[in-house]
């Protein structure tokens, strides 16, 4: 299995560099929310291992939330973020983008505070990487080639059956599955298909998963005693904090909001970006290390396969400090609209959203912390939108296939690589074509 991998380089925007920085992130696209994919700065579709990628300035407009809470705003300088998602390790990634986009990101990284033409362009990326603190995959071990693949075995089944109905008309499920594996066995010799096994998964990537799976439960369970005394404490904090928390529910800019619908829906997938500040104090600073550290884990571990909670409409996804402990960016790819999306949120995973995005500042307030909070829904969805930021450049390896589409591919395959299916199996298979 090849494992995927998040990065992130996170850097200061120079104030007098701000605009050209704008420009060479619009020539990156064809429209707004059109990327080209083999622009001159960094031409996305050669880099066969990347899923998505952006560039976002964090141009964080709610700053001044803080107020409410009897503090004054502090001056941050904006950010550029490059981030991306990937087959592979991080480090071999940034080596490559060097290799092939090295010109056009010493460009990029020249509007940045700190970036000189001869530095090690590699050494100055890792040296700005910003880890996730919680990070959620998919599917762990689907590259952009298995994509690639099953999508073209997919197409190419269709065509044959939409090809001779008459000849499919009136064979049973397994029939079908005889026939259609027959098919894909001559067109993969004939070098009209291709279907790569999976590469194997390296070891020092499976001891690290093993040793995380292992060792974060172990070290729940050294400090359980220290954390049961603590919990009454903890709760009694908590609840009070969420009585007294004031709310910051201002009304969303229109004009900002017509902005963003200009950079979305342009495929089937849409890229989100949101960012906002924490609630001061150690005390909200723990919850939120103590809330991801729990979704980072169960991403990695428990969920099922292409489901976050009972949401399968999500390709990648992370939360990320910015520059400090103060302020957050959640960024993710999604399938549908951006209502659709948050409906999803709230209607099937709402204790989960506001477990992770209650500590923000101006989230509706919660009940015992996974209770209430984006049943608001009017007040949750203004605070979203009024968080979002537009992402200047999105890039999607596999434009017009979603999560679902992605999961039915593999299955299929997997279906023909089974060589006698029951008659149950081979009718559940036949039904995903």
């Amino acid at each position: 299995m090849t494992p995927q991998s998040a990065f992130m380089v996170l850097a200061v925007v120079i104030p007098d560099r701000e605009s050209r920085l704008r420009e060479l992130l619009a020539s990156m696209n064809h429209a707004p929310g059109r990327v080209d994919r083999e622009n001159r700065l960094v031409p996305f579709a050669r880099f066969p291992a990347l899923h998505m990628a952006r560039l976002v300035l964090l141009d964080d407009k709610t700053t001044g939330d803080v107020r409410a809470h009897g503090l004054e705003p502090r001056e941050y300088p904006l950010y550029l973020a490059f981030l991306g998602d990937i087959d592979g390790a991080e480090r071999d990634f940034l080596e490559e983008l060097a290799a092939k986009a090295g010109e056009g990101l010493r460009e990029i990284f020249s509007c940045c505070e700190g970036f000189s033409p001869e530095d090690d362009l590699v050494g100055w990326m890792w040296s700005h990487r910003s880890p996730p603190l919680a990070n959620y995959v998919n599917t762990r071990g689907r590259t952009v080639r298995q994509v690639h693949q099953e999508a073209a075995l997919y197409e190419a089944l269709e065509k044959r059956m939409d090809g001779s109905p008459e000849e499919f008309a009136g064979l049973n499920p397994r029939e079908v599955h005889s026939r259609l594996r027959k098919f894909s066995g001559e067109e993969q010799a004939a070098g009209r298909l291709t279907l790569s096994p999976e590469e194997p998964t390296p070891a020092g990537w499976w001891i690290r998963d093993k040793l995380h799976l292992v060792g974060m439960p172990l070290l729940m369970l050294l400090l359980s005693p220290i954390l049961l005394l603590a919990l009454p404490v903890y709760l009694i904090i908590l609840r009070h904090r969420e009585k007294t928390d004031p709310e910051v529910v201002p009304v969303y800019d229109q004009e900002a909001a017509d902005h963003l619908s200009e950079l979305e829906d342009h495929d089937v997938t849409n890229q989100f970006s949101a960012m906002g500040s924490l609630k001061p104090g150690l005390f909200r600073l723990l919850t939120t290390y103590a809330v991801l550290g729990v979704v980072d884990y169960a991403a990695r571990h428990l969920v099922h396969a292409g489901r976050l909670g009972r949401i399968r409409t999500i390709h990648f996804a992370r939360w990320v400090f910015v520059a400090g402990k103060e302020r957050m960016i959640f960024c993710s790819n999604y399938d549908g609209s951006v209502e659709s999306y948050m409906d999803d949120f709230i209607n099937k995973t709402g204790f989960g959203l506001n477990a992770s995005f209650s500590n923000g500042i101006g989230y509706p307030r919660t009940n015992w912390l996974i209770r209430d909070g984006c049943r608001a829904e009017g007040k949750y969805k203004e605070y979203l939108r009024r968080h979002t930021l537009p992402t200047q450049v999105w890039y999607k390896a596999y434009p017009g296939l979603t999560a679902v589409d992605l999961e039915r591919n593999t299955r299929i395959r997997k279906g023909l690589d089974t060589t006698n299916l029951s008659r149950e199996e081979a009718l559940e298979w036949a039904k995903l074509l």
